[in-house]
């Protein structure tokens, strides 16, 4: 019986363990004509726009200005960038617009 109800809690606390959030990839673009109408893949993650936020999951492991860069190339020129937790600064966002 005791087994039992140590088998129970442990099921019950289980789903608080698994909920880690993975690291925010978005990025706010500067024209928002620019966004995709549908998702679109790009190094592996899987990006979704409404109006100028997006966001992404999945992706390859890469610097987040690299990612920036692709991004930009797609999708024109951003205002934010956040990879994978890794946030940009503005000097940062200068040169993945330049």
């Amino acid at each position: 019986m005791r087994a039992l109800l140590i088998a129970a809690a442990l099921f019950a606390a289980a789903p608080a363990f698994a909920q880690t959030s993975a690291p925010a990839t978005s990025a706010v673009l500067a024209d928002a004509a620019r966004a995709p109408a549908s998702r679109t893949i790009i190094d592996g993650a899987t990006w979704r726009c409404d109006g100028a936020s997006c966001t992404a999951t999945g992706g390859t492991s890469q610097p987040a200005t690299r990612a920036c860069r692709r991004v930009v190339a797609r999708f024109g020129a951003v205002s934010s960038f956040s990879y994978k937790g890794d946030v940009l600064s503005a000097e940062q966002i200068a040169a993945c617009n330049a």
